[in-house]
């Protein structure tokens, strides 16, 4: 019988799943984050180039996550040895020092909670996956790319105050959202509501489109 991975996937505003594992760092849990953001990400190998390059940009924009209340913590298939070894190479060769933690899942049981893995893709590797998990330990966005494309960092960090704008105003963003445009006020629930829309002080497009500045 083939031998395959049982796997599962995470569902967007439930609870992430819990996990324990070794890291570059010492053991880490879901529940050690709590009370903040974490950015989970995972990466297919180590000392593969495109990867490399997403960690010096993760390493780089860590004190801004640090600004916003968010830890990263990376994972790949691989030993914790290979991932030491590779955090000492990015500083020999790049200059750039790794400052989070890199989870040892040669198991692949938290890449297979997580639906890291995709056997389309690779059957011993895991996606470029990004999981946005809150300090209440609720999943509020995944990202997936694949093997040969990276991602932006940028991008993350734009989604996570979007996200943090969200929670803490009660509003939407538009697309490429940025601090600094205005917000989307979430549309009426009832007729009434629509019919008085146009004298609540917004910038109103139509009863459902309206917008303000924070």
């Amino acid at each position: 019988m083939e031998n395959t991975v049982q796997m599962t996937f995470p569902r967007l505003n439930e609870p992430a799943p819990a996990f324990t594992a070794r890291t570059t760092s010492g053991d880490r849990s879901l529940e050690h984050y709590r009370g903040k953001w974490l950015v989970l990400f995972s990466h297919p190998a180590d000392f593969t180039p495109v990867c490399t390059t997403e960690f010096i940009a993760f390493a780089q924009a860590a004190p801004k996550f640090t600004a916003m209340n968010c830890e990263l913590l990376g994972l790949s298939i691989d030993s914790l040895f290979s991932h030491l070894a590779w955090m000492r190479n990015i500083k020999e060769k790049f200059g750039v020092e790794i400052p989070f933690p890199i989870i040892e899942d040669i198991s692949m049981k938290v890449a297979s909670a997580y639906g890291m893995v995709h056997p389309g893709a690779a059957d011993t590797q895991a996606v470029r996956a990004t999981f946005f998990i809150d300090p209440e330990g609720i999943l509020r966005a995944m990202v997936y790319y694949p093997m040969s494309n990276g991602r932006s960092v940028d991008e993350f960090l734009r989604l996570l105050e979007a996200l943090q704008t969200s929670d803490t105003h009660g509003v939407a963003t538009p697309e490429n959202w940025c601090p600094g445009k205005p917000v989307i006020v979430p549309p009426p629930k009832t007729a009434e509501d629509a019919e008085k829309r146009a004298t609540e002080g917004y910038e109103t497009t139509d009863w459902y489109f309206s917008t303000k500045s924070l």
